[in-house]
């Protein structure tokens, strides 16, 4: 599996080229005392201006987007699980073969904010606003995955849909 936000983590790490263009973009108040990205700094500047959003977008998607295609260019597996926020947005949709979308419902998603990121109600609310429609992810959808209810549920969904696919592989 190779999941796009822990890519980010790993190219937006102090010494990368991500991390010297975010911080010569948004200046160094969005450091930690570690000198470290402080991602909640950021994303309370990029979530609150769709504009500075963009241009984080602007440096982060291609080295994301150059890293996936490294790794997966060394997976050695019939089928390769790509996980990613902003697949369709980024492009990347194109190189999947299938293109699974979890839905939850609004409340559902801002209380799972706000209990497993720690944000405010506020902020995953914003979070949530400066993501597109979830109608557009749809279009794009061959599977959707209700995550609205329990996570034992949401896992059984997925390892019914998963074995599908590693039968057709």
């Amino acid at each position: 599996m190779i999941d796009a936000d822990a890519l980010v983590h790993d190219l937006q790490r102090k010494g990368t080229p991500t991390y010297d263009a975010i911080v010569a973009e948004f200046g160094s108040g969005i450091l930690r005392a570690d000198g470290e990205i402080d991602r909640r700094a950021l994303g309370a500047i990029v979530f609150s201006d769709p504009a500075r959003l963009r241009t984080l977008e602007a440096i982060v998607h291609p080295a994301v987007a150059l890293e996936s295609q490294r790794r997966m260019a060394d997976v050695r597996a019939d089928v390769v699980v790509y996980e990613a926020i902003k697949l369709i947005e980024a492009g990347r949709h194109e190189m999947c073969d299938a293109i699974w979308v979890v839905t939850a419902p609004r409340e559902v998603q801002i209380a799972r904010l706000v209990e497993h990121r720690g944000m405010s109600a506020d902020e995953a609310r914003q979070r949530i606003d400066a993501q597109p429609p979830p109608e557009e992810k749809l279009k794009y959808a061959t599977l959707v995955l209700d995550n609205g209810g329990p996570l034992e549920a949401t896992r059984a969904q997925v390892e019914r849909a998963y074995a599908a696919v590693r039968l057709s592989a």
